[in-house]
């Protein structure tokens, strides 16, 4: 009790500190970091303006605080995606060895992976629904890069959606850190495998579109010479177009394409990734990690449906948090395996063209290819005769997922109620816990992280945030 008494105190203290102090300390970093012009007066640098840099400046973070200090250059690497390559897969193998990734060398800038995914759409100008309880993401990406930029060692970037990119924003991201010795990591699979991966994820995503119609879009749009804009698929999924938005300032070398063996074990993905950061993949500890289970065609076809009969007043923002990981990803996901969902054999033809053209840019290419790029071609498993499309479905089926989702949704319905009821009471803090557990919640607990990043769009509260990451999670400190 008098703990919790002690804990109600110093926030209330601390958040009254930080609310008074914001504008004070965007004042004062603001004026530490003008420059002297001996003939037009002080001018201040792109700190003070997010996204921008001085024609005159050399190529530098967007926002304060500026690069690493001087004589320790960090070892940046960009995971950029492609989604549905096996991305989700890498991001749990890498938070869950984050203390032993540390030991080696190589830091995870941020708190978890959603600080990545923040960051990522602050970058990439996702806009923000204005009834999102989530907190606005504006500054996201300075805040990001600049605990990357203070890695003492090697530092790890990872959102799949950074794929979308237009070429301004990557170019913002890689000029961002190139005090840095910057690399781009790409995963790629086969076409005949992340057709129908990406269709299933726009369904889980809010798609109505059913597969074969949306198939022929993408087909329809492969020509066409603006298709990253007419198409997500091609936005996330056009190759050699997105690496060649991304190496623009790095030399070819420093572009990594890992290539995901079809059906192969996870751990072979690990072991490419890993050797393109330089460390031994043999002791990471995989045991929680697995590919992505697809959704079955039945599943995919219900979860559509559904989709379909949703009022829109329902938000983007509830759907995710909800619908989305409720039922596609923890309900029908887990389900026992159904028959995995291929190409028509009208399409077939279609896809080996753009694999062979995929693998023929590649192997052009300077870039470091991690694999082999035979991998990329599609396998007659995956080209299947006796096609089944989702539509095709027996209704018995699409009645047993519609049972079991309506089940999980009124267990979820009935834990929302319970509140913590049901939760295992945490024990108690020893003496030598409590120091840190207070540190921890004066400088990142859930007070403190909303009224920061709320004022994020201020570079001195940028600054603050790269900071409190340091002293909290002490990089330095893991390093061999």
């Amino acid at each position: 009790m008098a703990n919790h008494c002690v804990f109600r105190f110093l926030r209330r203290v601390w958040l009254s500190i930080i609310t008074a102090a914001l504008p004070l300390a965007s004042t004062l970093v603001a004026t530490c970091y003008c420059c002297a012009d001996p003939e037009k007066g002080a001018r201040l640098t792109a700190c003070d303006t997010p996204g921008r840099t001085r024609p005159d400046a050399p190529p530098g973070p967007d926002a304060c605080p500026g690069p690493a200090p001087s004589g320790s250059r960090p070892r940046i690497y960009l995971h950029i995606g492609e989604p549905k390559t096996g991305t989700s897969f890498l991001q749990r193998a890498l938070w869950g060895n984050r203390d032993w990734l540390a030991a080696q060398g190589v830091t995870l800038p941020g708190y978890s992976h959603r600080d990545h995914n923040r960051a990522s759409r602050d970058l990439r100008e996702a806009p923000r629904e204005a009834s999102d309880p989530s907190d606005p993401w504006a500054g996201e990406w300075d805040v990001l890069t600049g605990q990357a930029l203070r890695a003492p060692g090697v530092a790890v970037i990872s959102d799949e959606i950074l794929a979308a990119c237009h070429p301004g924003q990557a170019d913002r991201a890689v000029r961002s850190l190139l005090p840095a010795d910057v690399h781009v990591i790409l995963t790629v699979r086969d076409f005949a495998t992340v057709l129908p991966a990406e269709w299933q994820e726009r369904v889980k995503c809010r798609g109505t579109a059913p597969w074969a119609e949306w198939l022929d879009e993408v087909a329809g749009a492969t020509p066409a010479g603006d298709r990253r804009k007419r198409s997500w698929f091609w936005a996330v999924h056009d190759t050699l177009a997105i690496l060649g938005m991304w190496s623009q300032h790095i030399p070819p070398d420093h572009v990594h394409v890992i290539t995901l063996p079809p059906g192969g074990p996870a751990g072979v993905l690990w072991a490419r990734f890993a050797s393109v950061l330089g460390i031994d993949p043999g002791p990471a500890d995989l045991a929680g990690t697995h590919l992505n289970p697809s959704l079955g065609p039945a599943e995919a076809e219900f979860l559509r449906q559904v989709n379909q009969a949703l009022p829109a007043d329902v938000p983007d923002w509830f759907y995710t948090r909800d619908i989305k990981r409720i039922l596609a990803l923890d309900l029908l996901r887990a389900r026992p395996a159904q028959a995995q969902l291929a190409l028509p054999p009208g399409r077939a033809g279609w896809a080996r063209e753009q694999s062979g053209i995929l693998v023929e840019g590649l192997r052009d290419a300077k870039y470091h290819i991690v694999g082999d790029l035979g991998e990329l071609v599609p396998q007659p498993d995956r080209l299947a005769e006796g096609y089944g499309g989702p539509t095709d479905q027996a209704a018995g089926h699409l009645v047993d997922a519609a049972v079991q989702a309506t089940a999980a949704l009124l267990h979820h319905m009935y834990l929302e109620r319970a509140g913590s009821a049901g939760r295992p009471p945490q024990p108690p803090a020893g003496l030598r816990q409590l120091p840190s557990r207070w540190e921890w919640t004066l400088l990142n607990g859930a007070w403190t992280k909303r009224v920061l990043r709320r004022a994020s769009h201020r570079p001195a509260v940028r600054w603050v945030r790269v900071l409190i990451w340091r002293v909290l999670m002490r990089p330095a400190a893991h390093q061999r």
